[in-house]
């Protein structure tokens, strides 16, 4: 037998590995907080904010400050109960340490102290403590104040009472590991955004944020009496809407509490957000089915009771759920005492009854609303009757792409340059603007897995145009053939898809790359793009289908050496750099305006060879702030866009005149 055999067969009981205590977050933190950058860094903060949050959900707790420490660390305090300080009858350890210590400890498993919670699986705190270099607790309670601290998740010491107080609650501080994280310095709009957020959800709750890190303190409060109207209101703030007052459904006196609100605008996209217990379901679940399949059904018997829907001779219109959610803004937030999410990432409710549930109270709540205010329902229906109408050519416009790219590569665009490579797990979709960079690329490409496709001009822009429209747009059609993926489809409450419908399965390349020039132009066209992908595709950007290219803003020349500098810092150290090797060599400087200035050889090096470029990859961290920021720069509001720009024309780096 040889050593190696012999070693494999050494595996007993000796070989297991228990990991005490809070080592085994230490040991895989991804596995709890989703990685260990900037998201898990400010996932800290959530989880920490969530505790506080519950407090508001169980009826104590009214006010919650989060603070941004001079010293780098992180200070959240709210005047709920204050976590027990008392001795635990089982661990023989007081409660504060066996919460702040202990995985799958705390007051949520007990139906009597949380009806409702977020952090349904009892790691948030702890896992706080264990990925802090140091973690202190201060418990108001009982008239006194009790204080603990930690150290990578274990005790540095007994609780201390060290003052008096009237107040009651909960105030944790902590300072994230630089041993576990990438980075530890806190960004002030990531924090405040989920804030705002945690604060339409829970109407009359106040949450503050203060950065206290630079000489000049900022300070902000979010506290809304409306909540979820505000919400809607925030989120439509861009689109001219179609009735001002906002459709709202509220059942909180049930097992599992309700609360819609809704209002449609002039636009032609879909806003919907779900929370269950103020976790944002990106992914949707149950309630989001619930509440599609009522407000289709609701809006269907409410236009037939009514004969609202007039058509033209020899038309037959139906109205699907796709046409009810044209232009639709709306917010859903359930409360749900055992909710079952998709692992601890929370993104999908699979609770079965809650869609019933949904349902019911949506259906019921749309009928009362429509019938004290028919001139909304009657608005809303005709709307919905231009979708149909809309949808049907687009349906059309949908089949010719179909039919085109049903017969395989023969009828790919001419102007595509495909590869070789059929594996799209390998291969690369260049979206590049114009011809002559097109032709560059062309030239300048591994023909084995990089495709090219130059496209002419300007898209139509996705945010303003309605599907019909968009579908009878050469370039888009072009782009939809290209990628091979099909295109819309009803994502209906019935879930069922026909063969031309989106399938993120068929993508034919699982690198998409939008490459324009370092202009004005180029950012307007890769914004277009973006549009058109976000609202039409957007499974291609969460997929982590979508990059931007990022070619050099100049070439750098010292007699026959040539380098290339991506922004204007790299520029200044790389002249500086080979004017101190070289002083008697001039140094001449290349500002490229577009990639059609590239030779094929240069395209390659500095943007497209897999081994030496650049690729930025695009991610959504955050769905309502990015469908607003979608909303003023390409929407219709142009006083919307003009304060977007005013506000953020101090962050410009690279300004093109």
């Amino acid at each position: 037998m040889t050593k190696d055999v012999q070693e494999k067969s050494n595996y007993g009981a000796e070989k297991i590995t228990v990991l005490k205590g809070l080592e085994a977050v230490r040991r895989r933190p991804a596995m709890y907080i989703g990685d260990v950058g900037k998201r898990g860094l400010h996932h800290l903060v959530y989880e920490v904010v969530d505790n506080s949050v519950d407090e508001a959900l169980a009826g104590e707790c009214t006010k919650i400050i989060v603070s941004l420490n001079k010293d780098g660390s992180v200070s959240v305090e709210d005047n709920g109960r204050g976590i027990p300080v008392d001795m635990h009858k089982e661990e023989k350890l007081p409660a504060l340490e066996v919460v702040m210590t202990i995985l799958h400890a705390g007051g949520k498993f007990d139906k009597g102290s949380y009806k409702i919670s977020g952090g349904l699986h009892g790691v948030g705190v702890s896992v706080v403590n264990a990925l802090s270099e140091l973690l202190t607790a201060e418990i108001y309670r009982d008239g006194k104040i009790h204080k603990q601290s930690y150290s990578r998740g274990k005790v540095t010491g007994k609780i201390e009472v060290i003052g008096k107080t009237k107040k009651t609650g909960t105030k944790i501080t902590f300072f994230p590991d630089s041993e576990v994280f990438s980075t530890t310095i806190f960004e002030f709009d990531i924090i405040s955004d989920r804030l705002r957020e945690l604060a339409y959800l829970n109407s009359g709750l106040e949450i503050n944020i203060i950065d206290s890190r630079s000489d000049e303190k900022i300070e902000e409060q979010y506290k809304y009496i409306g909540g979820l109207i505000d919400f809607v209101k925030y989120l439509d703030g861009s689109n001219l809407p179609l009735h001002n007052k906002v459709v709202t459904v509220s059942k909180i006196d049930a097992e599992v509490p309700v609360e819609v609100a809704l209002r449609y605008s002039s636009s032609y996209t879909e806003n919907v957000l779900t929370f269950v217990n103020n976790i944002n379901t990106i992914e949707g679940g149950t309630h989001l089915s619930g509440f599609r399949s009522a407000l289709t059904r609701g809006l269907n018997n409410y236009a037939a009771k009514n004969n609202i829907i007039k058509t033209n001779k020899n038309e037959k219109i139906s109205l699907s759920g796709e046409d009810f959610r044209e232009g639709l803004t709306a917010v859903v937030s359930v409360k749900v005492p055992e909710p079952q999410f998709e692992g601890q990432t929370k993104t999908k409710l699979g609770n079965g009854d809650v869609k019933g549930i949904v349902d019911a109270a949506v259906y019921e709540g749309l009928q009362d609303f429509l019938e004290e205010n028919p001139s909304v329902g009657r608005k809303i229906i005709e709307k919905a009757l231009l979708a149909a109408r809309s949808r049907s050519a687009a349906r059309k416009a949908r089949e010719l792409i179909r039919r085109k790219s049903a017969l395989g590569s023969s009828t790919l665009p001419g102007k595509l340059a495909d590869c070789s490579n059929r594996d799209p797990s390998m291969t690369e979709l260049y979206l590049v603007e114009g011809d002559s960079a097109g032709g560059s690329a062309k030239q300048g490409r591994d023909r084995r897995f990089q495709a090219i496709l130059p496209l002419r001009g300007k898209v139509i822009n996705a945010e303003k145009a309605r599907i019909d429209k968009l579908l009878s747009n050469n370039e888009i059609q072009t782009i939809i053939t290209a990628v091979g993926a099909g295109f819309g489809g009803s994502d209906d409450e019935s879930g069922e898809k026909s063969g031309s419908d989106f399938d993120i399965e068929k993508l034919r390349y699982h690198k998409i790359i939008i490459m324009t020039d370092a202009d004005v132009d180029g950012s307007h066209i890769r914004t277009l793009l973006l549009t058109f992908f976000y609202r039409k595709m957007p499974e291609i950007i969460t997929n982590g289908n979508m990059y931007l290219a990022m070619p050099p803003l100049y070439k750098i020349k010292q007699g026959k050496k040539e380098v290339y500098a991506y922004d204007e810092k790299e520029r200044e150290t790389i002249v500086e750099r080979l004017q101190k090797d070289n002083q008697n060599k001039k140094v001449d400087l290349q500002r490229y305006k577009g990639l059609g200035e590239m030779n094929p050889e240069q395209l390659w090096v500095t943007t497209m060879d897999p081994e030496r470029r650049t690729l930025m990859q695009v991610t959504i961290n955050d769905a309502s702030a990015a469908s607003t920021t979608f909303q003023e720069l390409m929407g219709s509001d142009v006083e919307a866009r003009r304060t977007f720009i005013e506000k953020n024309a101090k962050f410009v780096s690279n300004l093109d005149i």
